[in-house]
């Protein structure tokens, strides 16, 4: 079922299915810890595999709208591209450490012991130096956005988080004095984003060359 925006029932009031699986989460955490103490076994440098698996079943979807072809059409209109890698890789980041630490180690100091700060800025820089790539397209929708467009931009950026996430993230934990292990940064990259991606471009190839791009 669609609404008059072009976009499903799930996408319409996906910030309700976040607050539940945020509530769900705690629920479990406090009332039946044994749970994430059972799954918290299976993880292999430091990276939960059940976390990955559920990883993929969300992002897979999204990594088969992703044309590479459109990045040959990226010197068109070059002018949004630039916003959106000057604001993701050049502003995010260390905005997001700034604010963190703010909060963290300042605003919330008397509430928070200094290794749950400390444990908190991480996870904030984890998610700060990551483009979101899932909601662009959503975001798009809701705007009527272009969707040639859009799709460049995601390529971009998803080809950028190959090479600058690593770096980005060892340096700002680096800052805050936090030890994480490179072969778990990379090992992320290569499960969050590379092995999605390739999942997903070859799904598109093979469903597009098989029953067309229209079917697709």
């Amino acid at each position: 079922m669609e609404n008059k925006k072009g976009i499903s029932i799930f996408q319409k009031y996906l910030t309700v299915w976040v607050i539940l699986c945020m509530a769900g989460g705690i629920f479990l955490g406090r009332f039946l810890p044994q749970v994430p103490a059972f799954l918290n076994q299976f993880e292999y440098a430091r990276v939960s595999v059940p976390m990955a698996v559920l990883i993929w079943l969300m992002i897979y979807p999204m990594m088969m709208k992703v044309d590479f072809q459109s990045v040959k059409g990226v010197g068109k209109n070059p002018k949004g591209l630039f916003v959106t890698w000057i604001t993701n890789w050049l502003i995010k980041p260390f905005s997001m450490y700034a604010i963190a630490s703010l909060f963290f180690f300042v605003i919330f100091k008397a509430f928070i012991t200094p290794n749950m700060a400390t444990e908190y800025l991480a996870g904030a820089v984890l998610l700060g130096a990551a483009p979101c790539t899932a909601m662009v397209f959503v975001w798009s929708t809701l705007t009527k956005g272009n969707p040639a467009y859009t799709v460049v931009q995601v390529a971009t950026n998803d080809l950028i988080i190959l090479f600058a996430f690593v770096p980005i993230v060892k340096f700002l934990l680096g800052v805050s004095s936090v030890d994480v292990p490179w072969d778990t940064l990379i090992l992320s990259v290569v499960l969050f984003v590379v092995v999605p991606l390739a999942a997903g471009m070859l799904t598109r190839t093979i469903v597009t060359k098989r029953k067309g791009k229209a079917y697709f």
